[in-house]
């Protein structure tokens, strides 16, 4: 659906269900990618059995998220394989609930903060300034239904996924002087194995295909959504 030949991809969280699928659409598109991941083996088998391998035109970076320096040398090194960053896709993060606020311990608290926010904070610290010294390039961040309200549970999650809203439209505005583009997604429940197994009574039918996903990410990022940023796009599918 999307032509991305000749464009390189620097994408976070392809060892999850919804970067893998992100990850695979981008390679049949013809793009470069640079995975930034905490523990590269891991996805290294996942390509493995999904018939890829790491390449020259797929490398893949170990990084630590909560290190700035290791960001922006694992950037750098992508910077260095491929030659250009064309797009930012930041999908790594993780859920996670309690009771009640008050139940909520302060290891959630910054568990879910620094894999929702600082993870995309860190990326977006370092590939902006290139993006913008470019003279264009697109960020798509992924948020959260979560973001738009809190609900019972889950005030840790909504929080950093809020912020990642709030991160986004200030990129955005930042970015629009110089030709970049900057949006993110807010997925409601994804279809995927892990939250198949999480909730066994609930319809999967009406939640989001990570193939429906892709679709939105690879929109914001394509020339069809030239004209906006600074949107924070719902994809909540029949749910």
């Amino acid at each position: 659906m999307f032509d991305f030949r000749d464009r390189v991809a620097l994408l976070t969280g392809a060892s999850g269900a919804l970067g893998g699928a992100l990850l695979a659409r981008l390679v049949d598109g013809g793009a470069r990618v640079a995975a930034l991941e905490r523990r590269p083996e891991a996805l290294a088998e996942s390509l493995a059995a999904s018939g890829r391998a790491p390449s020259e035109r797929l490398t893949l970076h170990a990084v630590d998220f909560a290190d700035a320096e290791r960001v922006a040398r694992a950037v750098d090194e992508a910077l260095a394989r491929h030659g250009a960053i064309h797009h930012v896709f930041n999908v790594a993060g993780a859920f996670g609930s309690a009771e009640s606020v008050e139940a909520t311990s302060d290891e959630l608290w910054s568990r879910l903060w620094e894999a929702n926010f600082r993870t995309v904070l860190q990326v977006c610290r370092v590939a902006m300034p290139l993006l913008k010294r470019r003279g264009e390039g697109t960020i798509v961040n992924v948020g959260s239904r979560g973001a738009l309200r809190g609900d019972a549970g889950v005030a840790a999650y909504s929080v950093a996924k809020a912020a990642v809203v709030r991160l986004t439209e200030s990129l955005a505005a930042e970015g629009k002087a110089h030709g970049v583009r900057v949006n993110c997604v807010l997925p409601g429940t994804i279809d995927t194995a892990a939250n198949r197994e999480a909730m066994p009574g609930a319809d999967p039918s009406k939640w989001v295909a990570p193939e429906a996903l892709v679709d939105a990410l690879l929109f914001l990022a394509s020339p069809a959504a030239r004209a906006i940023t600074g949107v924070a796009l719902p994809v909540y599918g029949l749910g």
